[in-house]
């Protein structure tokens, strides 16, 4: 059975408490498994940017602000965990031990953050090459990797097809404070180039695109592979 690792940003997941996406990710989640090993990193959003906000003007520290982003992603990951029931494993892993261990179990693993100055893409990166999973999916609020950032560079173009040292590249120009909205961090990018595992960047604000990728193999967004090879289904 082939290994899905998901990066499901918080913004398209839980934008914000009001308006969340929990159920159905959940009604697609649950479709998908049994298909497949997924394992799903839930990110922060708009509701960890909040938080580190307030700290900021509190005095606090990018450290704090980090810690404080951290424990948002776990809130949303145990939001989601609840929301899909037996499907899961019951818990958040709270480190990459646990995700092997848990995914025994054949259930939908779910985590969040886990170090300081690194993004919930990160610690989905790291988690592919620990499960050593055939796929990484980064399903976020664009569709796929552009030269420029879409909502502010109507000239941006979107690839098709990257390198993982082209994508380097790109994400080498973003920043890394605690809440930065870049398509992926720099650790993301060079666990993806040393890991060979591919990449693909979708849009996650309609949750039937990551079931019609997994399943179908059709998609809008960027694949990221050494060979440029299509890793979904025909």
């Amino acid at each position: 059975m082939k290994k899905i690792v998901i990066s499901l940003g918080g913004s398209v997941l839980v934008p914000s408490l009001e308006s969340n996406n929990i159920s159905r990710y959940v009604s697609v989640l649950s479709r998908l498994a049994g298909k497949c090993g997924i394992f799903i990193v839930v990110g922060g959003g708009g509701e960890a940017r909040r938080y580190i906000q307030v700290a900021r003007e509190l005095g606090a520290g990018e450290a704090t602000a980090d810690e404080l982003g951290i424990l948002v992603t776990r809130l949303n990951a145990r939001l989601l965990v609840a929301g899909l029931g037996d499907a899961a494993y019951p818990r958040v892993a709270e480190n990459y031990t646990e995700a092997r261990e848990f995914a025994q179990t054949g259930k939908i693993v779910v985590m969040g953050g886990i170090t300081p100055a690194q993004t919930t893409d990160a610690v989905s990166a790291v988690l592919a090459e620990s499960v050593g999973a055939d796929l990484l999916i980064n399903a976020t609020s664009v569709n796929g990797i552009y030269s420029a950032d879409p909502k502010k560079d109507a000239a941006a173009v979107r690839y098709e097809r990257l390198t993982p040292q082209e994508l380097l590249d790109i994400i080498t120009r973003g920043r890394m404070d605690a809440g930065a909205n870049n398509v992926l961090d720099i650790v993301a990018g060079k666990v993806v180039e040393r890991s060979g595992i591919p990449l693909l960047v979708l849009d996650g604000r309609d949750p039937e695109n990551l079931y019609r990728a997994i399943v179908e193999g059709t998609f809008v967004g960027t694949i990221v592979s050494e060979e440029h090879v299509n890793p979904l289904p025909a």
